[in-house]
């Protein structure tokens, strides 16, 4: 990413340069991307192609004003941290299902990120409700952000019979733990974009992936809270939890929460699509 286009994206974050990659600037970075930026699947239901290339996401992401998943948030997000001075490394992740089974491999990317004041940060802003600050990787205990309590812990064997695994996992895999509930096994060893094509073909075609069968868009609010819209459904969500759902009603409303609560502009309302193209 060159100095200009991280100027470009600074001004979507509608934050400044920071002056040193510090853990304090990582932080702003991190939540003003969060509220800036909706995580979201209508590509896949608008037909539109998910390429993982640096220059193809800059022109989504930044140029058109839109979201993505992770692949596509934390993949440019992790280039502008590059960019700005940030030691990042790229990570897979298989995230947790029902029954705490296990997902594909290159499930989920997540981004690891030293800051010249020491330490290493787990960075994630494409995992929809997941934490609003860094998190501490070589921690132990509970740490607490606003999204909730977070742990990050070693994996052990207790993952047995996870689709495509067994008891594969090894010290140097982690589990990251919200509010009692594992949401992913985390990988430490370096990966680059192009190794998470396949998830992301997966994800964008596979009739078993639940981002082909709903719509989403969801960001954090400037007070800390959350607003999420799936399909018709419009729910806003207090810092402090209390939750205010509603649907809404004619395309032009629609239409106008995409422009006015998330800054994404739409010719025409979204519509699940089924896997292969079908309406």
């Amino acid at each position: 990413m060159n100095s200009a286009q991280a100027e470009a994206y600074l001004r979507r974050l509608s934050v400044e340069r920071p002056v040193s990659p510090t853990l304090d600037a990582l932080r702003e970075l991190q939540l003003r991307h969060l509220v800036s930026v909706p995580f979201e699947n209508l590509s896949i239901h608008l037909g539109e192609d998910i390429v993982l290339e640096e220059n193809r996401l800059f022109d989504k992401v930044v140029g058109a004003r839109r979201g993505g998943f992770c692949y596509e948030l934390n993949g440019l997000f992790g280039a502008l941290l590059t960019a700005l001075g940030f030691d990042v490394t790229l990570l897979a992740a298989r995230v947790y299902g029902d029954e705490e089974r296990l997902g594909i491999p290159y499930d989920h990317l997540a981004l690891r990120v030293r800051t010249v004041d020491g330490g290493d940060w787990l960075v994630d802003v494409g995992f929809g409700a997941h934490s609003h600050c860094p998190l501490a990787i070589g921690q132990r205990r509970e740490q607490e952000d606003p999204g909730g309590t977070f742990l990050v812990v070693e994996a052990g064997p207790d993952a047995a019979g996870a689709r495509g695994g067994g008891a594969d996992a090894d010290s140097a895999d982690l589990d990251v733990v919200q509010d009692g509930s594992r949401r992913y096994r985390l990988e430490l060893r370096p990966r680059a974009l192009g190794d998470f094509v396949a998830g992301a073909w997966w994800h964008s075609t596979s009739p078993e992936s639940h981002f082909t069968r709903s719509l989403v868009c969801s960001r954090v609010t400037e007070d800390g809270g959350r607003i999420t819209l799936s399909g018709r459904s419009l729910t806003v969500t207090a810092p402090g939890g209390e939750r205010e759902a509603r649907e809404l009603g004619a395309d032009s409303e629609v239409l106008s929460v995409y422009r006015e609560r998330f800054g994404v502009e739409l010719s025409g309302v979204p519509s699940v699509r089924k896997p292969g193209g079908g309406n």
